[in-house]
């Protein structure tokens, strides 16, 4: 299995750069066809929003779609998806960061009983308190 770096996974969803998109495409399809899915990290999740959102302008909706269609992809794996799962949900439901949903989703994951910060619009997610 090999993991994907952000700039890869950038630009296999944006094509902004053809020959880099079609370079990403073809790796993640050959992997899939050997049978081996490759994985993306939440780190790596977390760093491509924000590429996305802040370099290329798009939509917290063109996120959303873009990531659960990464979710539903049997070519890609992606790091606890349940995790990822819940904290776009929370994402869509909130107007929270999406960093803060999924370490939010992965606190509860680890068993915390709740994330605390000093972020008050983080603290209106669920499982959040202030300090």
């Amino acid at each position: 299995m090999i993991g994907l770096d952000t700039n890869v996974l950038v630009r296999f969803l944006v094509a902004d750069d053809q020959r880099q998109f079609e370079s990403a495409r073809r790796l993640i399809r050959h992997e899939a066809n050997s049978g081996d899915p490759v994985l993306i990290s939440q780190l790596v999740l977390l760093e491509c929003e924000w590429v996305l959102r802040s370099r290329y302008g798009l939509a917290k909706d063109e996120i959303l779609a873009a990531f659960s269609g990464l979710l539903d992809s049997a070519e890609v794996r992606v790091e606890d998806e349940a995790c990822v799962e819940e904290a776009l949900f929370v994402w869509k439901e909130f107007g929270a960061e999406f960093a803060d949903c999924l370490i939010g989703a992965r606190y509860r994951a680890l068993e915390c009983g709740s994330t605390v910060s000093f972020d008050a619009k983080a603290a209106k997610l669920p499982g959040f308190h202030l300090v």
